[in-house]
């Protein structure tokens, strides 16, 4: 978890988490996260989250922004609207068929199916950059989706989700009952539909949070959590922003890879072997626990080996975020004027390792490599901090150096302009 930024985005410079919680960042990590829900009622946050979403929003989506499935489905009473029924071709120039048809998405949501628009976080500016920062505040991957329910309907049945969610409340009220999970942080490959019959038995019982939600509230709930969702008395709107949260479950599995580079585990089994016969495979099972529980050894006693198993976790979130986007023509405008002044920035949620030899300073990246003079080993460094630089304060290089380097990098997408502009004010002595 993150420190406060006085930087971040948001009303009244908080945090994209704080902007969620009513509660301080620390005491959230320590008892709430993935531990129990967390109501917090509009009156005791920073401010509401009409920057992020609202009933104009949806209808630009709809209308006028050639949204195509999967980023849009329908359901009513759990089930899901086949597609065919609320989208059609976008006309001469857009034929694509699975783009949003307002008029049948108008008539399917009168008609008591809510809509769901998925992906926002790819899809919408504002969610663009606030989930961007909120991955960068919980340091795992996050993804919003919006939930537009007609009057007194329910979207969905009770369920559970694999991931963690924090609910915003746009537009409307919405009743929310919860239960306790049946099965305890689920992994994705273990969704409710698994235990329906487990999941629906609970939901009969008392519910332990039965509430409602208005504009401005907001609500998480750690994955497991069964939860379902009623609209009160007019259409509600609200976000769904679903955390993927590493588990230590992701630990392990990137403790496997390393076991599968051990040749013995990779042996094969005899030809021949029954391997429906339990007792036949069995002498196997435990010879490979032996061997593992010796590689376990092996690695517990090497730094480096434990390393290696913490940075696969690394490139295993490097694989599955993106960083903030670039703008190519701002980039090359500014690289056409770049001096010592200009002032950049390391992208957003861009991960790199940062190694060196004798001759050169490597940054290694989820797809590509850069490898620059070991003279900008110590500017590399300094940029890598996030912190914005003037390109001439780079350490360890002169002007003509740091023009050069800064150039690379931004053309490689590593930097990007800082936000305060092409230069920065000098300080006058």
């Amino acid at each position: 978890m993150s420190a406060y930024r006085p930087d971040q985005r948001g009303p009244g410079n908080r945090s994209a988490l704080g902007r969620l919680i009513s509660v301080d960042e620390r005491a959230f990590v320590d008892d709430y996260w993935g531990r129990k829900p967390l109501l917090s009622r509009a009156r005791d946050l920073p401010g509401s989250f009409e920057d992020l979403m609202s009933s104009a929003s949806v209808d630009e989506l709809v209308s006028h922004r050639g949204v195509r499935t999967p980023f849009a489905r329908m359901a009513k009473d759990g089930s899901l609207l086949d597609k065919s029924e609320f989208t059609s071709s976008g006309g001469f120039g857009a034929e694509m068929a699975d783009q949003l048809d307002s008029a049948a998405v108008l008539s399917a949501f009168a008609g008591g199916h809510t809509l769901v628009l998925q992906g926002l976080h790819r899809l919408w500016p504002p969610l663009i950059d606030f989930v961007r920062d909120l991955v960068d505040d919980i340091g795992h991957p996050a993804q919003v989706n919006a939930y537009i329910t007609p009057a007194s309907s329910t979207g969905f049945a009770p369920h559970y989700d694999v991931h963690d969610v924090f609910v915003l409340q746009i537009g409307g009220a919405k009743r929310w009952v919860l239960h306790p999970p049946v099965h305890t942080h689920p992994l994705s490959n273990q969704p409710w539909s698994d235990r329906r019959d487990a999941v629906e038995n609970r939901a009969r019982e008392l519910p332990l949070v039965d509430t409602v939600l208005e504009p401005g509230d907001a609500l998480y709930l750690p994955r497991g959590w069964i939860h379902s969702a009623e609209a009160l008395g007019e259409t509600t709107i609200h976000l769904t922003i679903g955390v993927a949260s590493f588990n230590h479950y992701d630990v392990a599995n990137q403790l496997f890879g390393v076991l599968q580079d051990d040749p013995q585990l990779r042996e094969p089994l005899p030809a021949g072997l029954d391997l429906t016969d339990s007792d036949a495979v069995l002498p196997y099972v435990d010879h490979v626990l032996d061997d593992i529980a010796a590689t376990l050894d092996d690695i517990r006693a090497s730094p480096e080996a434990r390393r290696q198993i913490a940075r696969r976790l690394g490139r295993r979130l490097a694989d599955i975020t993106r960083p903030e986007p670039v703008s190519p023509l701002r980039t090359i405008s500014f690289m056409t004027s770049l001096d010592s002044h200009s002032t950049v920035v390391w992208r957003q949620g861009l991960i790199a390792r940062i190694s060196s030899d004798e001759s050169r300073v490597h940054l290694d990246f989820r797809s590509k490599t850069v490898s620059l003079p070991i003279e900008a080993l110590d500017a590399v460094t300094q940029l890598h901090s996030g912190k914005p630089c003037r390109t001439g304060d780079l350490v360890g290089l002169d002007q003509n150096s740091a023009v050069v380097l800064v150039r690379r990098l931004l053309r490689e997408g590593v930097l990007v302009p800082s936000p305060t502009g092409a230069a920065s004010s000098t300080v006058s002595e």
